[in-house]
């Protein structure tokens, strides 16, 4: 079974507070979305970053 979509969108403002390595924004209709996840180091950091104040750390083991 085949769908065709056809689909007009305007947006005049979005505001996306937050966007991670698992986030997806779709806007209008999609077939398939693959998934890819990457981490780079692009400042060259060699330490780990400061802790927030009022967050626990919780490590992966």
């Amino acid at each position: 079974m085949q769908f065709y979509i056809n689909q007009s969108i305007h947006i005049h403002s979005i505001k996306i507070s937050s966007i991670s390595n698992s986030s997806i924004l779709q806007i209008g209709s999609a077939g398939i979305i693959k998934s890819l996840s990457t981490l780079a180091n692009s400042g060259e950091y060699t330490e780990p970053a400061p802790p927030v104040p009022g967050h626990t750390i919780v490590e992966k083991k």
